[in-house]
């Protein structure tokens, strides 16, 4: 057999296995009853939704949905009691956004000391939480069926930014009667924040502030190798895989968190192995082992990941190959037939004018110190930049480390309260 021949089956047999791996990801598997997981050990409050978490603990929790222009139903939650809140709740609201492959239940799965959720209710804020397009929160629409319909997982960042924030962002105004409220974004949660405010007009105003919590926009120089390699095989493949039908990856209730779920709580041995895989993912030159707990550990692969488009993914593919914040590349031809031009356009971040406070970490993996410092740059009104004290800080820390207490919590707290009266 000639090498050109050989390579072009190995090139073959490569992509066939791919799209066979990516398949599995997104299929469902056997459903496994509740009842039959507690059985087996799974931690009970990974088996709760998040009304039923935070009821745990004694929050009470509302189920909002909301409607965007272009279809999508999306279920937001609102915190309206807290167990250490004790007076009337401060004014405006806050709306919370996750980050990528992650729902509104990241911000509590380390329980009522540490998840932020929490702590911003307890500090008697009108907590709202928001998920997007996509995740199992969200996966309806007015006449498309996820599960049937490819044309529902034609959506990047620019679908969320342009469609889902803004929508959630008018809920919680006309639901609470207030004109502004303040934002908090995680990751995608800021970065889709950006790309409203440079493509929606306006909307920028409804925030008197934000706070950035390790921003994404470009991923240029992150140091997460199974990041990169990971959303740089999906923009390689994107076409391939809708071929094969494939166009929602990461889904909860799929085989891969299934299993996931299943081997980290299966022995403490297993469960230091899930913690060893998320520190490797996460972090950019020193291990921060311990940050996240045992228990949260457990927890969050109940809930997480949560489920996105694989265009998506292949978006954040392209970011980290970009020195910008831009649209979707989709070649040369395709570009002139979408946007005009050979190249795809730079989202404005000069029209992101809310002041921003940005919190970030020395030691974050998928979001880099450069790439942030490069965002902060470019934005007009930004308060404080801050990079958190502790050296070993990672992005995932962010939802789910014990130390959100002492390390994040007291600047978010200090800047909410300069911008909320009581």
């Amino acid at each position: 057999m000639s090498s050109k021949r050989f390579n072009t089956l190995n090139v073959l047999l490569v992509s066939l296995s791919v799209v066979a791996v990516a398949y599995v990801i997104r299929t469902p598997w056997l459903p496994i009853k509740r009842e039959t997981k507690a059985s087996l050990g799974y931690p009970k409050d990974s088996l709760m939704n998040f009304t039923e978490l935070t009821g745990k603990y004694g929050y009470i929790s509302e189920e909002h949905h909301v409607i965007t222009d272009d279809g999508y139903i999306l279920t937001m939650f609102r915190i309206v009691k807290a167990t250490n809140c004790h007076k009337q709740k401060r004014s405006p609201p806050v709306l919370l956004m996750h980050g990528l492959l992650q729902s509104s239940d990241s911000w509590i799965d380390s329980g009522p000391n540490a998840g932020l959720a929490y702590l911003i209710s307890d500090a008697c804020y009108d907590l709202w939480l928001g998920n997007v397009r996509g995740n199992y929160y969200s996966r309806g629409h007015v006449h498309l069926n996820p599960d049937k319909d490819a044309a529902y997982w034609k959506f990047y960042i620019e679908e969320i930014g342009i469609y889902d924030v803004p929508a959630m962002i008018d809920y919680v105004l006309d639901y609470t009667g207030f004109e502004k409220l303040n934002y908090i974004g995680f990751s995608q949660g800021t970065g889709t924040f950006l790309v409203m405010c440079s493509e929606r007009p306006g909307y920028c105003d409804k925030a008197q502030l934000v706070i950035a919590l390790a921003p994404a926009a470009r991923n240029l120089n992150t140091k997460s190798m199974i990041f990169r390699t990971l959303t740089q095989t999906f923009a390689k493949i994107e076409g391939a895989l809708s071929m094969y039908g494939v166009q929602e990856v990461f889904s909860k209730g799929a085989f891969s968190q299934e299993f996931v779920a299943f081997f980290c709580q299966l022995s403490d041995f297993t469960e230091r192995l899930c913690e060893t895989i998320i520190d490797t993912f996460d972090h950019a030159d020193f291990s921060h082992m311990g940050s996240i707990t045992n228990e949260t550990t457990r927890v969050l692969f109940g809930h997480f990941p949560a489920g996105t488009s694989v265009h998506n993914m292949a978006r954040y593919g392209q970011s980290t190959r970009s020195t910008t914040f831009k649209k979707f590349d989709y070649g040369k031809e395709q570009n002139l037939v979408v946007y005009g031009s050979e190249q795809p356009p730079l989202y404005n971040l000069s029209a992101t004018t809310v002041p921003v406070l940005c919190i970030y970490g020395n030691n974050d993996g998928l979001v880099d110190t450069k790439d942030v410092e490069w965002l902060m740059s470019k934005l007009p009104n930004v308060l404080e930049s801050v990079k958190v004290k502790d050296p070993l800080w990672n992005h995932l820390d962010v939802t789910y480390s014990q130390y959100t207490v002492g390390s994040i919590f007291p600047k978010i707290n200090e800047y909410l309260l300069k911008y909320t009266s009581a």
